[in-house]
């Protein structure tokens, strides 16, 4: 197992890799640095490997997809994980990885937003964006972190044995950091400085689309995690409906006994069973989530036994006692 592995997810960054290597190799000459090649066209695997990267491939395409392939792989105490664009300093590397090493950390986030993002990043909607996803996700789930979507991190070897990767896309690091607030796991901030990215570098992230799908990926992480929230929201709307509908047949009925508009008091009657259905409906999914959290925290306990011990996944049974 190593200490450190610096995982480098990369698709055409042929024109950066090779710096990225070996800012890595300077600032954390004890690491085992790994290169994920998702299918590139460019001299990106000849980059990496000159510059004496290990390099691996991944050949289903999307960055949640390397990064699943990269935490099944690896094992190591500290992981940092980066881009292969060179727009994140590998000086920063050491500090992050000490939280993991030396205070337990579970995730530290290199935080672009707090220093020099908004001013080298050259686009405005990127720059909304990140605002927008921050703010959102820290009022859904009652969190504090300064950059939601910051591609420079270092994990745990328990947030990463334990975290289901889910997202195919760049939607990944909004569902690493919902992950970690969910769970109750240990998180820090680091402030770094960000770099945009140099000339011949182009951006894979498409503003417009992949906005799109990681506001999704909120909606549905909002749902799984937070369902009787979620559904109780769903069912507020219905009792709304129902009671704005309804009000009016009442009031004409007070007045002249009469109930004229009797497939409108129908439909008040099904909107107020959808509504009661909807919280019920999420009452049970709490109970769900409730032992879902409970089975994380075993599943934490048997990941943090095979750390310990060296222990295979295979060789234990995960009921057996430690």
């Amino acid at each position: 197992m190593d200490k450190i592995a610096v995982l480098i997810p990369c698709y055409n960054e042929a024109a950066t890799i090779g710096n990225v290597v070996s800012d890595f190799k300077e600032s954390l000459p004890d690491a085992a640095i790994y290169v994920y090649d998702n299918n590139s066209v460019d001299d990106t695997v000849k980059m990496a490997k000159e510059a004496g990267a290990i390099v691996r491939h991944e050949y289903k395409q999307g960055k949640g997809n390397v990064i699943r392939r990269m935490f099944r792989e690896i094992e190591a105490h500290c992981y940092i994980l980066a881009d292969g664009d060179n727009t994140y300093p590998a000086e920063y590397a050491p500090q992050m990885a000490s939280y993991v090493l030396e205070k337990n950390a579970d995730m530290v986030i290199g935080d672009r937003l707090s220093s020099t993002y908004f001013t080298e990043n050259k686009r405005p909607f990127h720059n909304i964006g990140n605002r927008v996803v921050r703010n959102l996700i820290n009022s859904i789930f009652k969190c504090g972190y300064k950059d939601i979507m910051s591609g420079y991190r270092a994990l745990s070897y328990s947030y990463v044995k334990s975290f289901p990767v889910l997202s195919k896309g760049f939607e990944i690091e909004t569902e690493m950091s919902i992950h970690a607030a969910y769970h109750n796991m240990s998180c820090e901030n680091v402030v770094i400085d960000y770099r945009d990215r140099p000339e011949g570098s182009v951006s894979k992230l498409n503003t417009v689309t992949d906005g799109v799908k990681v506001l999704r990926k909120i909606l549905i992480l909002y749902k799984n995690y937070k369902p009787l929230h979620f559904f109780s929201l769903i069912a507020a709307v219905f009792i709304l409906a129902a009671a704005a509908l309804f009000i009016p047949v009442f009031v004409e009925y007070l007045d002249t006994g009469l109930v004229p508009r009797f497939p409108t008091l129908i439909l008040c009657g099904f909107l107020t069973l959808a509504g009661i259905h909807s919280f019920f409906g999420g009452l049970n999914l709490d109970v769900l989530k409730q032992k879902n959290l409970q089975d994380h925290e075993m599943v934490l306990q048997e990941i943090e036994f095979r750390k310990k011990h060296h222990v295979s996944p295979k060789a234990r049974n995960p009921g057996e006692g430690n």
